[in-house]
């Protein structure tokens, strides 16, 4: 019997490891490549993104959907937004420091480009209804395809939408306002602002994302009905990074993404907020459909 289990014991763990090659090489890295110049009259210093930022005024309405549609059918404009992203594939802040005087100027670089290949893969797989359509090949996890096995280039640096996020941006800035501009194409991450500051102007841009985000009614309201306080599924995903900036400011950590939400909310959200301490806290479900313009 001891050789029966233990022939078995090693059958198994053969089993595993041949399905965990499976896997890694089914789910090999794809590669994304920019078949594009850079913009013309790109800076020889600094980083330009007014060519991007055109593009978004042409696309988005006033509710900070994209038309997928319309910008998937202009060839051309699809082909302006290749040429920025050749840009963000060409320069980084690791690779070409002098071009990024500012801490400011290196996260507008990492959340743009981030956004710029967001898009760039919606339009490349248009149309979809979601951005979970663009599936790995063994789908282990909801938005392998999209955000983790896709390689784009930033800085001639290959990485994952995954990667950029975590690694370029939450680690390296440690600012959970971030989580209010950074795009997901989808109906439960923040809107798409046209603007696209750099420099000093870049914490007016964050505060104003972070009021627009915790203002609607979709992402933070008071249901004193069901007394319950209701928010974005964002709070409850990047739950840390929002209590992390409490004890960074010296306030107790305990108030959690409440805390949060009430240090920065308006006025009448802050005491809408106070008068339902005791109320549950209910995360909504993310809603992964395809944000667009109607």
């Amino acid at each position: 019997m001891r050789i029966n289990f233990l022939t078995i014991l090693l059958a198994g763990a053969i089993g595993a490891i041949v399905l965990i090659c499976v896997f890694f090489v089914a789910n090999r890295p794809q590669l994304i490549t920019i078949d594009a110049d850079i913009p013309e009259n790109f800076p020889v210093s600094g980083f330009a993104h007014d060519t991007f930022e055109n593009l978004l005024h042409e696309y988005i309405d006033a509710e900070g959907k994209v038309d997928f549609d319309r910008w998937h059918q202009h060839l051309a404009h699809r082909e302006l937004l290749d040429s920025y992203l050749a840009a963000v594939g060409s320069f980084s802040p690791a690779t070409t420091p002098e071009r990024f005087p500012g801490k400011s100027d290196e996260l507008a670089y990492w959340m743009y480009g981030y956004n710029g290949y967001v898009i760039k893969s919606v339009l490349d797989h248009w149309p979809i209804k979601s951005v979970t359509d663009v599936k790995a090949p063994i789908e282990a996890v909801t938005g392998l395809g999209f955000f983790y096995r896709q390689r784009f280039y930033f800085g001639g640096t290959p990485l994952s939408l995954y990667t950029v996020e975590n690694e370029q941006i939450r680690k390296a800035f440690h600012d959970p306002r971030i989580h209010f501009v950074l795009y997901c194409a989808s109906g439960s991450c923040p809107v798409l602002r046209p603007e696209l500051p750099t420099g000093e102007e870049l914490e007016t841009f964050l505060q104003e994302a972070t009021i627009a985000f915790i203002s609607d009614p979709g992402n933070v309201r008071v249901d004193h009905d069901k007394k319950q306080i209701v928010l974005s599924a964002i709070f409850d995903m990047y739950r840390s990074d929002f209590t992390r900036e409490l004890t960074r400011r010296g306030l107790p950590a305990e108030s959690g993404v409440v805390g949060y939400i009430a240090r920065v909310a308006p006025e009448s959200l802050q005491a809408e907020l106070n008068s339902a301490a005791e109320y549950e806290l209910k995360f909504l479900d993310y809603d992964w459909a395809i944000a667009e313009t109607k």
